[in-house]
């Protein structure tokens, strides 16, 4: 059975000419070397402030910075001015939660299954703003039910907030039904795509109004992510900083915000990153979300079922064809974080190993406090890692039983 993307593409990312099996992809991509010849372009030929002069080299990197922009809001069918540049998915889903303009009865709804980026700031908010809020449960392979959105979601809800792929289960929620469910009783809906966006076409016909995602997971460098704002609802949201390059003008008393996304970035950005995570979707464009998800897919099926081939390992999470390339488990008798550490130390797997920053659903509904092993994958894994690191476990499990 061969692999869907050819493994020539391995060849970009330099971190794997060594005998490293990289499986941490949920955690953070590898960095193909056209995104980092893309922001060494910025850095060596023409390093200068965006927006902020006339002379040359500064109208080339505003000319970038604007392009980056367009090039990733195209990724989600997105319009130029909609796509806000943020430090990650955290900051994009506190931009929402504290730029809401809160109304007195106002409900969020989130679920069990959320990051804590997207569940911690709904706890700090209420008490800050006094909204409601309510917890959907989900049941013990992450899948949600849209019937649980339906009791939970009414006309006093403000704004629905979920994750698209759970980080721990690889679990695909229901986006579609849920927005519409939303929008019924004219609820806004944000959208935490950080484990989506990187792995499988998303559009904003979707429905949803705000949309999430981190860079750093989809090829891109470090501290670059991004928010999507539907533009008929942008007066909705104040910007959660204000100042340089955020207004069109100021009196003594008063300001005209600026407008679309550039309201919403106050001071000098993080122009290399977005020149580098407009590369990243590039290069995710040229491969074709749609074959990445089939990839992912392809590894995910071989990896679940051999998994569950091996003595004392159970697999959580649901269905090949409600997953995204996502595989946490336990091995019986041995601390996660034990595996972790022998398949590292003793066969150059990476894993990420704990409760995934996911507490509420590692304790209430998986019953797994300790946490769990998460093997995750991507564009350039092959099906000759996942059998290799197949046969690591049953060494590691043989050896503990």
């Amino acid at each position: 059975m061969a692999d869907i993307i050819p493994e020539g593409i391995r060849r970009d990312f330099s971190i794997l000419s060594t005998d490293l099996r990289y499986f941490d992809n949920a955690a953070t991509s590898l960095t193909p070397v056209q995104v980092i010849e893309a922001m060494d372009d910025y850095y060596s030929n023409y390093r200068a402030c965006v927006g902020r002069g006339v002379y040359r080299i500064t109208r080339t990197a505003t000319e970038a910075y604007v392009a980056a922009h367009r090039k990733v809001a195209g990724l989600f069918g997105a319009r130029d001015g909609e796509m806000v540049f943020t430090k990650n998915s955290t900051e994009a889903i506190g931009a929402v939660v504290t730029g809401l303009k809160w109304r007195r009865g106002d409900k969020a709804v989130i679920t069990v299954l959320e990051h804590h980026s997207n569940y911690v700031p709904w706890l700090r908010a209420r008490a800050v703003f006094g909204f409601n809020l309510e917890v959907i449960k989900v049941r013990k392979d992450g899948v949600i039910d849209p019937s649980d959105f339906e009791k939970a979601v009414d006309d006093g809800t403000r704004i629905v907030s979920f994750c698209h792929v759970s980080n721990v289960l690889g679990s695909i929620s229901p986006l579609e039904e849920i927005c519409e469910i939303a929008h019924e009783h004219g609820a806004l809906v944000l959208v935490d795509a950080a484990q989506s966006a990187p792995s499988m076409p998303i559009s904003v016909k979707s429905g949803f109004d705000f949309l999430a995602f981190s860079g750093h997971k989809m090829l891109g460098p470090t501290g670059i992510g991004g928010l999507f704002l539907r533009e008929e609802i942008m007066d909705e949201l104040d910007p959660f900083s204000v100042g340089g390059g955020t207004i069109k003008d100021v009196d003594l008393d008063s300001y005209e915000p600026a407008d679309n996304w550039e309201r919403f970035e106050a001071g000098t950005p993080n122009i290399a990153g977005a020149i580098g995570l407009g590369r990243a979707v590039e290069y995710l464009s040229d491969i074709g979300m749609e074959t990445v998800n089939a990839h992912e897919r392809r590894l995910v099926e071989r990896m679940t079922e051999g998994l569950s081939e091996i003595k004392g390992v159970q697999v959580y999470g649901p269905e090949v064809d409600r997953r995204c390339g996502i595989v946490s488990f336990s091995i019986e008798g041995l601390a996660p974080h034990l595996v972790a550490s022998i398949l590292d130390s003793e066969y150059n797997i990476a894993v990420r190993s704990g409760h995934m920053c996911c507490y509420p659903l590692m304790k209430y509904v998986l019953g797994k406090p300790e946490g769990l092993v998460r093997a995750s994958v991507y564009v350039y894994n092959t099906l000759e890692e996942v059998e290799y690191f197949l046969s690591s476990l049953k060494k590691i499990s043989a050896e503990a039983s």
